[in-house]
């Protein structure tokens, strides 16, 4: 079973949001808010109510009320961007530079089945041939 939460229109700008979702990915639900709680960065609070949102979303979704949420794990979290606010600032000689305000969608989806492994991706297998390939193994 899988539920979702969104936020749409949060103010930060999805580079920095994203390193906290990095370090949530495919981790329980527990232990991404204990996470999240000890992040000292913006996205970390933003990310958290989210995630809180998904878990209470998932709970509502199973219907009965007795899913336990020490059974839910990050499926995954994403920041997409949104629109960018202009603003100006003065500067010299009676010019005027443009200030870029980002906005950021964050996405959670937790779900009850268990990630899989992380040690057999696809990154780690190119890095892998990469190194090889310049060392002139196959």
């Amino acid at each position: 079973m899988e539920a979702r939460a969104t936020a749409n229109f949060v103010l930060i700008s999805p580079r920095k949001a994203r390193l906290v979702t990095r370090l949530i990915q495919g981790k329980p639900v527990n232990e991404a808010l204990a996470v999240l709680k000890y992040t000292p960065k913006k996205g970390a609070v933003i990310v958290s109510k989210v995630l809180n949102s998904a878990i209470a979303n998932a709970i509502d979704v199973e219907g009965t009320g007795k899913l336990d949420p020490d059974t839910l794990y990050v499926k995954s979290a994403t920041i997409d961007p949104g629109p960018v606010m202009p603003r100006w600032r003065p500067r010299a000689f009676g010019r005027a530079a443009r200030i870029r305000k980002r906005l950021s969608h964050v996405k959670v989806v937790v779900t009850t089945e268990t990630p899989r492994a992380l040690k057999g991706t696809r990154k780690i297998r190119k890095v892998k041939a990469h190194v090889a390939k310049k060392k002139g193994k196959k």
